[in-house]
């Protein structure tokens, strides 16, 4: 089949699927006489796992390395454990999502419940405070400097 043809039943532009073809996540297709790209029905298969992959959060590199170009080349114990890694991942993120959530509805509750007549810059260390007696601030400030970015405490000093 062409790849506009490809495109529409895919849902994905022609740019992308030459993009895929180059990065050699799918077959390298045959030229027609008249140049035209000519692509096997399994293709639209392929190109569904790399598009689920990548919304499951694999790289482009991950998905090459775990799929193989044809169906006789798939490498069990690889791909288990590559999944495997990347539920670990997705487990990692979701904790770490679930923490920064709190910490916000936290900042927010104690933006919202400032004291009348209090000023802002006030209100704000005492809520600094008060995260840092429950543990939330201390926690934030470790992963930021685990990853070079500024921890909780300064972003809720701007409340």
């Amino acid at each position: 089949m062409r790849i506009g043809e490809l495109a529409k039943i895919s849902g994905l532009a022609p740019s992308r699927i030459r993009f895929y073809e180059a990065s050699g996540l799918i077959k390298s297709v045959e030229r027609k006489a008249n140049g035209y790209r000519d692509y096997s029905p399994d293709t639209e298969w392929v190109l569904q796992i790399i598009t689920g992959a990548q919304a499951a959060g694999f790289s482009l590199e991950e998905i090459r390395q775990l799929m193989p170009m044809n169906a006789s080349g798939w490498q069990h114990d690889q791909l288990l454990s590559g999944l495997k890694q990347k539920v670990e991942e997705i487990e990692a993120l979701q904790l770490r999502l679930a923490q920064n959530r709190q910490q916000l509805l936290l900042a927010i509750k104690g933006i919202e419940g400032k004291p009348e007549g209090m000023a802002c810059a006030d209100n704000a260390q005492m809520l600094i405070n008060r995260m840092r007696e429950d543990g939330v601030v201390d926690a934030a400030d470790k992963r930021a400097a685990g990853t070079g970015r500024k921890g909780g405490a300064r972003q809720a000093s701007r409340a």
